[in-house]
Order: C-alpha cells, then structure tokens, then sequence
C-alpha cells in the first residue's frame, strides 16, 4: 500500500435477508440537546438541585463557637465536625459513614432503581445547572441547534461567550467551596485574592476545571462509560424494582395520528410515536426500547409522555414509574407497593437501621479524651530515691473538646503503687499533649516480672474520663 492511500476503518459486514450492511467499530458522539419541559419529576429535580447546593455551597460559611463548623484540617489532622472534633484514631467513622452510604445505595437502587443518579448525583446536579445555563442563553432544544449550525455571527459570539464565562463562574465557584471543606473558607478567600498558597490555588483550578468538563461537555458520557454504579446496578435490580417504564401492550404499534380519528380502529397504540420522550433524556436513549443501562432513572420521559397524553386526551402513564412485574402482569398499585416490602428490602432496612442506630449511639457516648501509654524503653526499671523501684511512662493526652482542660491521672493496680510525677496535665482545646511520668512502688511489694496496672486520667471539669491499661516491670 502507497504512503498516499488511506488506511481502510475497521468494519464488520452484517447480513440481514439479501442485503449486506456496514457498520463501524467506532462512531462519533453527537451532541445531545436536552429539551425542556415541566412535569412532577422535573420538579423533583430541581428541587433536589436546591437542596444540595444549598447545602454544599452555605455550610463552610457557618460557624460554630469560634471555627468552621465543617472542616476536614488534614494539615493539623483533625475533622471539625458540628461540637465533635475527630482525629485519625476516630477513623472508624469515617468507615462507618460509607458502609451506611453504601447499604442506603443498595436499598434506595432495590426499591427504586437509580434514585441517586437522576437526582441527587453531583454530575446530574451539575449538569442540570450547566443546562439550564445553556437555555436561558442560547434558547430551547432547537435554537440551540441552529445556533451550532449556523456560521461564526455577532450575536453566536456574545451568546457563546456569555454562556462560558457563567459556566467558569460557577466552575471556579464549586472548586473554591470544595477546596473550602479542607482549609477554612474564610482564610482560603484571602489567600487567593493575595494570590498566596499556590497549592490551594492548583486545587481549586483543578476542582473547578472538572466541574466545567464533567457538567459543561462530558455530561452522558461520564454517566456512559465513567461511572461503575451504570455497569452494576442490574445486580441490585429485580422484577420488583421500580423502574421508568414504557407499557408496550398500550403503546403499540405506535403512529402519528389526529385527535379526533379512532386510532384503535386503525390498529395504532395510545403512542404516537412524537418522540418527546427522547428529547428531553439528558442522556439520549428511546426509553421506547426496553430498560438500558445508561437510564439514569430521572423520568423525565414521564413528564414529557404525560403531557403528550393530557393533550390528546389519553389515560397518564403510557411511560410510569412501576415495576417489570406490575407491566407484565397487569398489576395495581396497591399490589405494587405490597411487593416493595420483600426480604430483600427488608434485610437491608433493618441492617442500614442498625448501623445507623449504633453510629449514633456511639458519637453520643463517646468521650472527648483519648489517652495513649508508652512505656519508657530507655529505662526498663530502677531504683529511686528512698528504695523505691520506679517506671517511667509517656501519656499521650488528646483533648478533644472546645476548651482548655486541666486532666488528673492517678495509678492502681499493685500495693502501694503511685505517682510521683504528672499528676496534673493541662492541654489546650482541641491540642495534644505528652507529658512523662513517674510510677513507683516499695521494693520488695511485688515479685519479680510485668505486672498490669491502670492509669484513670479524668477531665476536673467532668469532661471525659479514661483508662488505660499498661505493666510495671519488676527487675529479677
């Protein structure tokens, strides 16, 4: 073959009857142009959009006391949380938290499908607000596309400029509230209007560039072939989960027609094949052609085939919410509702219950004090002042309330144990402290080798109480 002549696409013949037909390996993504449209689930959704930006957006700007009452300092290595203060060796709330994020993912998916996707995911939430950008300054489905089609004029260019400088706005304004969670947002504002701190500055580009990639122009494509939730939701679904739904036995055989004509004459469905219901999916699929694992569940295709059926005076819910079963076998909705409740649901309710029951419990009794002992490896034991055998310890205190504490520390475990040193320990709100102290008993009162003792360490103000075991090692 010449260095001219091109390389040949990779193709693979199909035969169907006769004819012979070519289809490519690869195919180009076509823009898809969302078309508005008003309806329940539409409301739902924005009102989810509300909701959490509301949230994610005001809540560093809050206070509590005399700090954020959010903020994940990894520099100093402690979570404000609310009065809580976490530190790494609360770790196990943080795994607490996602397994309960994960067991509600596999319970909301088993009763409704992909809840989480079509209205509370931070790319659908994104997307949505990129959206509705995107029509309130180009124009609706079909403005947009003679817009893109059209050539380079004055008005393409101050429309498509306007629509990407709000598009960076909000990009740029996502990156700094999420860079906010992890350095005080307040401190975080004035080191980038002086242009300090060059690695938040690189963090909130970086947050904000993915906001306007992801939400600007990836959109169905990071849902399509990013997300893994996408690949293995069809292992939490069953015949019994509610899913959007198109009723084939009503809907076909689907055609255009006029209201007035009696299409069932005619052998048409209640379908009038407008395709609406594929305009307005943000992710472009023909909810027409069975469940598809790029359905994000969002059910605007409800809303659009709603209003379809209101105007040419045809029973609601040709496309439902419902449930493979209730399709199949005709099912009302009583019945329906009575199948959510199966064991599936109900082991999983009563597991994500219990875990989020012993979270709780366990935030509401745990103490603000965390002590560790160390033993000092340098001296194993010796003779002290006075003929007493001495050990030397290293308590590690963790104050973890909002005021300065002053802890007492006493020693039990063997006769005529004591203190001699460190009996008193302040430590500063939120800080840690070392102080070493000194453990000593009659010689002779003990036999020879490691013995447990019992340090109590105990906040004078009753703010947290502790004890922590170690051994005090008599040398033969």
């Amino acid at each position: 073959m010449s260095s001219e002549q091109k390389k040949p696409q990779k193709t693979i013949p199909i035969k169907a009857e006769s004819q012979e037909k070519t289809v490519s390996f690869f195919e180009a993504h076509k823009k898809i142009y969302p078309r508005s449209i008003s309806g329940k689930f539409m409301n739902w959704r924005w009102a989810m959009v509300w909701l959490t930006q509301l949230f994610f957006y005001g809540l560093p700007w809050l206070e509590w006391g005399q700090r954020q009452m959010v903020l994940f300092d990894l520099g100093a290595r402690r979570f404000y949380l609310f009065g809580y203060v976490l530190y790494p060796q609360d770790f196990i709330y943080l795994t607490g938290l996602l397994i309960i994020s994960a067991l509600a993912l596999f319970l909301f998916t088993a009763v409704a499908g992909r809840l989480w996707c079509g209205f509370a995911c931070p790319q659908t939430v994104y997307s949505e607000i990129f959206m509705w950008i995107e029509h309130k300054v180009e124009g609706d489905r079909s403005a947009r596309i003679r817009l893109d089609q059209s050539g380079w004029t004055l008005e393409k260019v101050w429309r498509k400029t306007l629509k990407q400088f709000l598009w960076i706005a909000i990009a740029l304004w996502t990156g700094f509230t999420f860079v906010g969670y992890f350095v005080p947002i307040r401190e975080l504002g004035g080191e980038l209007l002086a242009l300090e701190g060059g690695w938040q500055i690189f963090w909130v580009l970086f947050y904000g560039f993915a906001t306007y990639g992801n939400a600007g122009y990836m959109r169905e494509q990071v849902c399509k072939y990013m997300c893994p939730y996408a690949r293995f939701q069809s292992a939490m679904f069953d015949k019994d989960t509610l899913v959007v739904s198109y009723d084939a036995l009503r809907g076909e055989n689907r055609g255009p027609r006029k209201k007035e004509v009696d299409y069932k004459a005619q052998g048409l469905g209640d379908c009038i094949d407008c395709k609406l219901c594929v305009q307005v999916c943000p992710v472009g699929i023909d909810i027409r052609d069975g469940l598809q694992y790029e359905c994000i569940g969002c059910g605007l295709c409800i809303d659009a085939c709603n209003n379809v059926m209101d105007n040419m005076h045809y029973p609601r819910g040709l496309i439902r919410l419902t449930t493979q079963n209730a399709v199949s076998k005709g099912w009302p909705g009583s019945q329906i509702w009575r199948r959510i409740a199966r064991p599936r649901v109900l082991i999983y309710a009563a597991i994500l219950l219990g875990l989020s029951a012993a979270m709780v419990f366990s935030m509401a009794v745990r103490e603000p004090l965390k002590v560790d002992v160390i033993r000092d490896r340098a001296s194993l034991a010796r003779i002290a002042a006075g003929g007493k055998l001495e050990n030397v310890y290293r308590l590690q205190v963790m104050n973890a309330t909002e005021e300065a504490q002053t802890y007492t520390v006493t020693v039990d475990g063997l006769e005529g144990i004591e203190l001699v040193e460190g009996r008193e320990v302040a430590v500063d709100s939120a800080q840690t402290r070392g102080v070493a102290v000194r453990v000593q008993i009659p010689y002779g009162t003990a036999d020879s080798g490691s013995h447990p003792i019992e340090f109590e360490i105990s906040a004078q103000s009753g703010k947290g109480h502790v004890r922590e075991k170690s051994v005090f090692l008599v040398p033969r």
